[in-house]
């Protein structure tokens, strides 16, 4: 019997195979796609899981040749721009990579760690039992101990385990495509008091923007069921005609592609041994949200999953998934509902909502909780105890230690990290489950922290060690408690 079988190879199963192989679990991945795609289904990388991908050593590699990797100077929300600039301490980072390249990216890393991923292996089947999961696949059955679904919005895995999926659907549809051109395409499709980005016109509002040298985003969002088959240069041509009146020297296409957003949220995460994952779990109705939740659900996932197989845990702490990450879907699914509202609203009482709301963006406050919102949904994981210290349950900062590393850097091997920042922590005993580490750093938040494989603190201060650790890894940290 297969310890953990994958349901997916986008980014959130290919993330999740990851992080079990650098804990010693090595997954099978399967996907009934032959190989990657080439259709930039996303374009970049903002909030949490850039850190992340810090975290693994991974940032350098992913950010090579990226159009731009660094702080996000700002964000649209509900195309009201949000500036970051003079406010201090906002941690949005953002990362420019379309997705074929992420993929491809996350395949050669999961690989490299030892996971087993078959493409063009598409499953068609799901049941369970007390013992495990038995996948029916093209290929013939697979048995392992626990599946996992990150097999998008229409998720098989989430059928087959009877977990509803509540929502609805945007009566709007959006027709999008990449084109080979320059930037005089762009600027040739400007008319006065248009922008790069989302530009509104009588009929809906028009996408015209560049993420990158030599290619063209354009859009098209009106009400309307999607396009029945393939969307074609004429098709789009005729859209555009509609909102602006004239053709556009788009140049040549590498896709066209044609949606319909949702907004929907899973009962569960969990039935038995099943879990799910990324969109199969959420489907956010604007943002550019998905990435970034999506693959903070596998890092969650991950070390939990692999603790629990390797014997260090009871099977409990895989309570905790959907108790953290189904409140941050919820809260996503939140402020992308907002924002796709705020979007919606069309003529003179439109322009007064979003004229306002860009009025109070100018304020710090305000500007500071919504990038909060962006970066990890603004959820605290539940600390444990009302009196728990405050860094508990939230990110662990990246402070910078007095021997020039930094926290990230501690975070390399997917271990749990022992921080002490005070010399109040003396004997620990270090083992293989965990580091200890003793440095000092200007300002520190906590004597001594605690830090899960994800990132999360678990523990701060200086009481309470042994139990917080037992909680979370099943081992007693110190000879002292």
């Amino acid at each position: 019997m297969e310890n953990v079988l994958i349901v997916g190879a986008g980014p959130v199963g290919l993330m999740l195979a990851c992080e079990l192989s650098l804990a010693g679990v090595r997954p099978i991945v399967l996907d009934k796609c032959p190989e990657i795609g080439d259709l930039p289904k996303a374009n970049g990388l903002v909030g949490q899981i850039v850190e992340t991908l810090d975290h693994r050593g991974l940032l350098e590699r992913f950010s090579a040749g990226s159009p731009y990797a660094g702080p996000a100077p700002g964000l649209p929300f509900a195309s009201v721009p949000l500036r970051f600039e003079g406010v201090p301490g906002i941690p949005l980072r953002v990362l420019l990579i379309q997705q074929p390249r992420l993929e491809r990216l996350l395949d050669e890393r999961a690989r490299e760690l030892g996971a087993d991923i078959r493409r063009g292996c598409e499953v068609l089947a799901l049941a369970q039992d007390a013992e495990g999961v038995t996948l029916t696949t093209g290929r013939g059955e697979l048995r392992a101990r626990y599946a996992v679904g990150c097999d998008g919005g229409h998720s098989l895995v989430r059928e087959a385990a009877g977990i509803g999926f509540p929502g609805d659907t945007d009566k709007e549809r959006l027709i999008v495509g990449h084109f080979r051109t320059d930037t005089r395409s762009l600027e040739a499709g400007m008319e006065p008091g248009m922008e790069p980005g989302w530009n509104r016109s009588p009929h809906g509002r028009v996408l015209l923007n560049s993420l990158q040298p030599g290619v063209l985003i354009a859009g098209i969002r009106e009400r309307g069921a999607p396009p029945r088959g393939p969307v074609t240069l004429e098709m789009f041509q005729a859209a555009l005609r509609r909102h602006l009146g004239r053709d556009l020297p788009l140049g040549e296409p590498i896709w066209l592609s044609s949606t319909v957003a949702q907004a929907r949220l899973a009962e569960r995460y969990r039935a038995g041994r099943v879990f799910l994952a990324g969109d199969a779990a959420h489907l956010f109705p604007a943002g550019g949200a998905a990435l970034n939740v999506g693959m903070t659900d596998a890092v969650n996932l991950g070390w939990k999953l692999a603790a629990v197989l390797r014997g260090r845990v009871p099977g409990e702490l895989l309570d905790t998934y959907e108790a953290e990450r189904r409140p941050a879907g919820a809260r996503t699914l939140t402020q992308t509902r907002a924002q796709a509202a705020v979007d919606r609203v069309d003529g003179e009482d439109g322009a007064a909502l979003r004229a306002l709301l860009g009025e109070v963006f100018a304020f710090e406050e305000p500007v500071r909780h919504l990038a909060g919102l962006l970066y990890d949904s603004g959820v605290r994981y539940d600390p444990g105890a009302a009196d728990a210290h405050p860094a508990v349950g939230r990110p662990a900062p990246d402070l910078e230690l007095a021997d020039g590393r930094r926290v990230a850097e501690l975070l390399r091997s997917g271990r749990p990290v022992l921080l002490d920042l005070g010399g109040g922590t003396d004997g620990l005993a270090e083992d293989d489950w965990m580091e200890v580490v003793h440095a000092a750093a200007a300002r520190p938040p906590a004597d001594a922290l605690l830090i899960r494989p994800d990132g999360y603190v678990a523990w701060a201060g200086a009481a309470g060690l042994a139990e917080a650790a037992g909680r979370w890894f099943g081992a007693v940290a110190a000879s002292r408690a």
